[in-house]
């Protein structure tokens, strides 16, 4: 997988799905041969303003959720669907490394 691919959650601390959505990142990114990614804490003051339309937790792989969201307003919220699962990240990754 070549550098420029990201990988980003977005969350805030007290949402309940965000270790699993960690868990699934890690187990994902082990298949792929990668552990970067990056995180932002809706709660925090150093977090980009655009990140904070997404609910928590938002896997982005390249800017795109991995569901499929817009992440238009859907606000400081738990999604209703929970974390994304690990099939739904790796398809994410494994759909850019084929654009590649």
């Amino acid at each position: 997988m070549s550098d420029p691919l990201t990988l980003e959650l977005v969350y805030f601390a007290s949402c309940p799905n965000v270790e699993q959505a960690r868990e699934n990142i890690r187990g994902a990114m082990k298949q792929v041969g990668r552990d970067d990614w990056t995180e932002w804490d809706l709660e925090a003051t150093t977090t980009p303003e655009h990140y904070k339309s997404f609910g928590s937790p938002t896997v982005l792989v390249d800017g795109h959720d991995v569901l499929g969201a817009s992440g238009e307003g859907s606000g400081f919220s738990c999604r209703a669907e929970g974390a994304p699962s690990l099939p739904q990240i790796l398809d994410a990754l494994e759909g850019k490394r084929r654009e590649e």
